[in-house]
């Protein structure tokens, strides 16, 4: 799950812009009613998918013998 961390934090970006649009367009009653449950999710996943780092690249060992430490 750590190489599409960065995709996840983007789709749950998007979860939360859908419920802002769901809770702002008055044609759907549905949508309007469960437009805050969708933005409450989006906030979740978003703080989960946030905290995970992604992976370390790895260096050739030419690089790494080269690096000044």
């Amino acid at each position: 799950m750590r190489p599409h961390a960065r995709k996840l934090e983007l789709l749950s970006m998007l979860v939360m812009i859908f419920g802002v649009i769901a809770l702002c367009q008055p044609w759907n009653l549905f949508l309007h009613s469960y437009g805050a449950t969708v933005i409450l999710a989006g906030l979740i996943l978003f703080n989960i998918f946030s905290r995970i780092s992604p992976p370390k690249r790895q260096q050739s060992p030419a690089l790494e013998r080269s690096s000044p430490h």
